[in-house]
């Protein structure tokens, strides 16, 4: 889609800097902009002239775009799952919330789809931060100097079929694997606390800065609808994963962010790890 064709983007803004790349981009098109942040993920400041609501407010938030006359609505950034026991809809999001309730029943994915067909009730489009900053997508081969050695190649393959399989039970993304052993799985407390759980580990577990082992994969859900939630990586990923004693990182190219790639690539270079895209295939199928 050209962004000639986007008259005006609402920007709901979670965690993380994917939302700030975003709207970057969306400032160098002819498009309007309108963001949102959302109160509890988002950190203040980041944004002029944006508005915070709690995620409560999500009847007001219908309200703004349908006034400013939003066409497409983007969702970019982490976003925690709300308490749902403490809950306080406004009266108008009180409509949506029994559907909501039955849908985070069912996991995250299920739970983002609901939220996005409110929004494409409203008749506002939905579009993928990819759509409008697709120069931040995991390009396929090393992203820094470092390559995958043969040593590392099984703990690869085991990585992504992990990924995968706990994808399919819309659990995580992520899987760290070390001597084909699982040590970690992602789960709701995202990629960096579970890295961190990792480095906690004992030496003898997992790899040192000395003699890195293992490898940290990331992967879509299989299913998953690709207009929210891809896999990030970024400085952080990085940083994490050598405390973590970690060989490399993987994710299946154009269908991960890498948050400022050049950084990103120089920290990979500096602990020597591999940073790596892989063309998107069969997970058995990694050679």
């Amino acid at each position: 889609m050209s962004t000639k064709s986007i008259p005006h983007v609402g920007l709901i803004a979670g965690g993380g800097d994917l939302p700030v790349h975003v709207a970057q981009a969306v400032a160098e098109t002819d498009s309007m902009l309108t963001i949102v942040e959302v109160e509890s993920d988002s950190p203040p400041g980041r944004f002029t002239g944006s508005l915070r609501m709690p995620l409560s407010s999500f009847g007001k938030l219908l309200k703004l775009f349908t006034k400013s006359k939003v066409t497409h609505v983007c969702l970019a950034g982490t976003v925690g799952r709300p308490d749902f026991s403490t809950f306080k809809p406004d009266f108008a999001a009180m409509r949506y919330l029994p559907g909501t309730l039955n849908a985070a029943r069912q996991g995250d994915d299920v739970l983002l789809r609901h939220v996005m067909g409110i929004f494409e009730q409203k008749g506002f489009e939905i579009i993928a931060p990819q759509a409008l900053c697709a120069r931040l997508l995991l390009a396929d081969g090393p992203l820094g100097t470092l390559t995958m050695s043969e040593g590392h190649r099984a703990d690869a393959q085991r990585a992504m079929e992990v990924a995968e399989l706990i994808g399919r039970s819309d659990i995580g993304q992520g899987a760290v694997v070390v001597d084909g052993v699982v040590l970690a799985v992602e789960a709701q407390e995202g990629t960096d606390a579970m890295l961190e759980r990792v480095a906690g580990l004992p030496a003898a577990l997992r790899g040192t800065a000395s003699d890195r082992q293992g490898v940290l994969a990331k992967r879509l859900k299989p299913g998953q609808d690709q207009r929210v939630d891809l896999p990030t990586l970024g400085p952080r990923t990085v940083e994490l994963a050598a405390i973590a004693g970690l060989a490399g990182i993987i994710a299946d190219a154009g269908e991960a962010f890498v948050i400022d790639r050049v950084q990103t690539a120089a920290l990979a270079d500096k602990f020597g790890l591999f940073v790596i895209g892989l063309p998107k295939r069969p997970v058995r199928d990694l050679d």
